[in-house]
């Protein structure tokens, strides 16, 4: 036999609105600034230290890696996840990378072509490229954009 059980529904004709809140300007040290964007819409962005992520030499080498594709695979190497890291040190940059398998048919060109294009960005004085197996690469890597590419999501 079932159980059974009721829903108790109380009907309403209103509600009382939920209190508004309000800052009691006497709690508040000193001037309090009403609008808390003051000030930081005005600020002028922090410099970008050469190395780093966002500066133009960084941008360019991704930008530059981008434009290589895997030749079985209709991805650049950079979203399919290919590359470890990128570090520019005063013109100096090093890739470190690795490849879908060590037996990739393009393992030994691959970099050589990897180390000419970034060579080829503007500010770039030279560049090397550190092939590694470890992690090896797996298609969890890969960015979304590849992955929607390739039809895996």
């Amino acid at each position: 036999m079932m159980d059974e059980r009721k829903i108790m529904v109380e009907e309403v004709e209103a509600v009382d609105a939920p209190p508004k809140a309000r800052v009691d300007e006497s709690l508040v040290s000193g001037q309090r600034q009403r609008d808390y964007l003051d000030g930081f819409l005005a600020q002028k962005p922090a410099e970008v230290v050469a190395g780093e992520p966002g500066g133009d030499v960084y941008d360019g080498v991704i930008e530059a890696l981008k434009d290589i594709y895997d030749p079985e695979i209709p991805v650049n190497i950079y979203d399919l996840g290919l590359i470890y890291g990128v570090d520019v040190n005063e013109g100096h940059v090093v890739v470190t990378m690795t490849l879908t398998t060590p037996h990739c048919p393009v393992a030994e060109s691959m970099p050589g072509e990897v180390e000419m294009r970034v060579g080829a960005v503007p500010g770039v004085g030279d560049a090397e490229v550190n092939l590694v197996w470890d992690p090896p690469w797996d298609p969890q890597k890969m960015s979304d954009e590849a992955k929607l590419e390739l039809g895996m999501l």
